[in-house]
């Protein structure tokens, strides 16, 4: 009970049960396959955390490695890819996921704080404050942003986080 497949935890329970409106999405490594081909594929042996050279990989539920971009940001080395023998990345050619930032309410900006730190974390600018009175806010251009993480880590407040490109923005806590 809880659990999707077996050894996979069912995250949008443990969400509900912990008092969340929606499960944090899992971030797989960049290049990984589609979830349920990742899972069947990993071994949760940790190769792949062990040669991510910036360590934004974390062993996750179940053992399986996430991305954390609240440690930093993923620069497409195609490292993690280039260690697991075990099938579970695709070729890391062209785009690595279809994730991007979203920026939620906590933002400084929303306050009438003037703060530009995701922007300048931002290597991809993909993050431009429109002028606007009486601060601006944020806007992440989606055709840009590679979710990357950049900006997470930067974010004084946590206001952001990255999920697909096509999700509903995550609820930040």
């Amino acid at each position: 009970m809880g659990r999707s497949r077996i050894g996979v935890p069912d995250r949008s329970r443990r969400a509900l049960l912990a008092g969340r409106a929606r499960a944090t999405p899992l971030l797989r490594p960049p290049w990984a396959r589609d979830e349920a081909g990742f899972t069947a594929a990993c071994t949760a042996c940790n190769a792949c955390a062990e040669a991510c050279p910036p360590a934004v990989l974390v062993r996750g539920g179940g053992g399986f490695p996430e991305f954390d971009p609240a440690r930093g940001e993923c620069t497409f080395c195609g490292d993690c890819a280039a260690a697991c023998g075990e099938g579970a990345f695709v070729a890391p050619t062209g785009r690595p996921w279809a994730l991007r930032a979203w920026i939620g309410d906590a933002c400084l900006a929303g306050a009438g704080v003037v703060c530009w730190s995701c922007r300048d974390a931002c290597g991809e600018s993909a993050i431009r404050f429109p002028p606007a009175l009486p601060v601006a806010r944020p806007q992440v251009a989606a055709d840009r942003c590679t979710g990357c993480g950049g900006c997470v880590g930067a974010c004084p407040t946590s206001a952001i986080t990255i999920a697909g490109a096509s999700a509903e923005v995550p609820v930040v806590a």
